[in-house]
């Protein structure tokens, strides 16, 4: 397939999602695009459910688009609409990444995962003997497929009630982590842990600043609006590595473009300054 921008090539991708209006992925792809040189490239946000993805799938003319991405509630709700997904989304049921084919396949992938060990090991992160993980919501199940390819051992997931203590311990299970659930009242003892990733919504870990150790390991905050967290500035100010949410969206961000555009490698550095851009402007 043709991804070079041309005319007689696919040259439409987005975002989408419910509630998507906050999504820094346009700034992002279009900061892309542009260091590209892919001038007949368009990449726009739309509000869609579940309820409207066939109907919204269906209306794409893949001669025209390249692909997508997706975000809340829809990385499950698409499953059933692909023609295949790589074994990476496979193995946390979830598709963030779409990439339309010239034949009409569509095909998922899941680039949170290689974008969280990217982000880490910007940050010098490549391997761990352990680690913790605030929260168990579906950001929490992909962290713990990356734990899992940094090669931690023990990972204890502090959580708020005994489904999601169960539903993670099944992740664990199922992603070959040894994995033990701990209540989120002891969420401070976490802190002590090599990397502690956090996927809490904002406020969510406020109450752990507090508690950061005098000399922190990681921490993986997947937050980037307000930032810093009260955490993650308590435990930058410890001198603890700290990767934020942007660095995540970022690197995955990266991986999608290359999917699409089929052009390599994306540009990082101004797709970061996009993002620290349209978050300032907030």
């Amino acid at each position: 397939m043709d991804r070079t921008g041309a005319a007689f090539g696919p040259h439409r991708a987005a975002v989408l999602g419910s509630p998507i209006a906050h999504s820094l992925s346009p700034a992002l792809h279009r900061a892309a695009y542009a260091a590209l040189g892919l001038d007949g490239w368009r990449y726009d946000r739309f509000e869609v459910d579940e309820g409207a993805l066939p109907g919204f799938l269906a209306g794409l003319d893949p001669a025209q688009w390249a692909g997508l991405s997706l975000t809340m509630p829809l990385k499950r709700a698409v499953i059933p609409l692909l023609d295949t997904i790589t074994g990476t989304a496979a193995s946390v049921e979830a598709v963030n990444t779409v990439v339309f084919h010239r034949d009409g396949r569509r095909t998922g992938d899941n680039t949170d995962i290689p974008g969280m060990l990217a982000a880490l090991r910007e940050r010098g992160v490549t391997s761990v003997p352990a680690a913790a993980v605030l929260g168990a919501g579906a950001t929490a199940s992909s962290a713990l497929a990356a734990l899992a390819r940094l090669g931690a051992g023990e990972v204890t997931a502090y959580v708020r009630s005994p489904e999601r203590a169960a539903q993670m311990r099944q992740w664990g299970e199922r992603l070959g982590v040894a994995l033990r659930t701990a209540a989120w009242d002891d969420a401070a003892e976490a802190l002590g842990a090599p990397l502690v990733v956090a996927t809490t919504p904002a406020g969510a870990a406020d109450h752990l600043a507090g508690a950061v150790p005098a000399a922190p390991g990681a921490l993986f905050d997947v937050l980037y609006h307000p930032w810093p967290t009260a955490l993650a500035a308590a435990w930058a100010g410890r001198g603890g590595a700290v990767v934020s949410g942007l660095d995540l969206l970022v690197h995955q961000a990266v991986l999608q473009v290359e999917q699409h555009t089929g052009r390599a490698p994306a540009p990082l550095a101004a797709m970061r300054a996009a993002g620290e851009t349209a978050l300032a402007a907030r």
